[in-house]
């Protein structure tokens, strides 16, 4: 007798049983790991109070926000604020700065963590390997007020690269005072801070890959190149894309404090970014609803250009965040 899937399973319900609502369904799981539930409990709780609670703030960027009215009771505007930023004299400038400092980190910042992974991963000497890795995570460790302050100290006319620059018969310029070498130098320092800290995912990616793949590979005469090419690349794929997805879900979120401590005035026309310019607008002309509208712009752009990423890896590759 030909019976359906959900009707056998009908049929092997003990009798009296009836279907548990969402709420039992809970609390029997809560019985059951609350152990769990409390270990993640600090984390839930810090992502509610500090991410989506503020999201109810976001809704002075429609309005003429007036601290002694509140929230609710300044008056709304709608997109007052969205057009004046579309329409300023400064828009064009800072979203063109966002996508070529966002984008050239990108192109060259995102493979480093990559190739510096596979070069350890390819050490033979475990000392020497444990050596490389903690001498390129350390810089990660240093705060970013010492580095930036390295970076202009170096930067200098008279500090270390422009000594190297005049040994080899250049002209010694203070560089952070010319807008073409702050990409560069912002990249550069970005890289060097950073590579160490996230070759640390990918070398633990190529940890799960089973060494029966290597054996399999040397027997067929593959060498040490190809093994990386067909063995080690495709298995840490899924977290090369995982990780590609999530930078261009946050393309346009350069972050201010680096910028803010390494730029000056005469370099605004290549340093200046929508987070600083969010920073300068809100916190130093207190024009709140203003800085929130442009925040909120730069949310949208990155929540879609995440939603589009991943669409992509699943349509190329079948593999995506969700």
């Amino acid at each position: 007798m030909n019976v359906s899937s959900s009707r056998w399973q009908e049929l092997e319900r003990p009798a009296g049983s009836e279907r548990e609502s969402l709420g039992q369904k809970l609390r029997k799981d809560w019985l059951r790991h609350y152990p769990l539930y409390l270990i993640v409990s600090p984390v839930l709780i810090y992502y509610l109070v500090f991410h989506y609670v503020p999201i109810y703030g976001a809704i002075i960027a429609f309005k003429d926000y007036v601290p002694t009215k509140g929230i609710l009771g300044s008056p709304w505007v709608g997109f007052k604020h969205f057009q004046a930023f579309f329409d300023s004299y400064y828009f064009w400038r800072i979203l063109k700065n966002t996508l070529v400092i966002s984008l050239t980190s990108l192109v060259f910042g995102f493979p480093a963590p990559i190739l510096l992974a596979l070069l350890i991963h390819e050490v033979k000497s475990r000392l020497f390997s444990r050596f490389v890795q903690t001498l390129t995570y350390m810089p990660h460790f240093v705060s970013l007020v010492v580095v930036c302050g390295l970076i202009i100290d170096f930067t200098m006319d008279n500090g270390i690269v422009n000594s190297v620059i005049g040994m080899l018969g250049g002209e010694k310029a203070t560089l952070l005072n010319y807008p073409s070498n702050f990409v560069p130098l912002y990249v550069i320092s970005e890289i060097w801070q950073e590579v160490g800290w996230g070759s640390i995912i990918y070398l633990a990616a190529m940890g799960s890959i089973d060494p029966q793949l290597y054996e399999a590979a040397t027997i067929d005469g593959a060498n040490r190149w190809k093994q990386t090419l067909h063995v080690t690349l495709p298995g840490i794929a899924a977290t090369i894309i995982i990780l590609l997805i999530l930078k261009v879900g946050g393309i346009l979120s350069v972050g201010y404090e680096k910028i803010i401590l390494l730029y000056n005035p005469a370099i605004y026309e290549t340093s200046d970014v929508i987070s600083t310019f969010v920073y300068r607008k809100g916190l130093q002309e207190f024009n709140w609803s203003f800085s929130s509208a442009v925040g909120l712009f730069n949310s949208t752009i990155n929540f879609l250009l995440l939603v589009g990423a991943n669409w992509v890896s699943k349509k190329i590759n079948n593999s995506g965040l969700w």
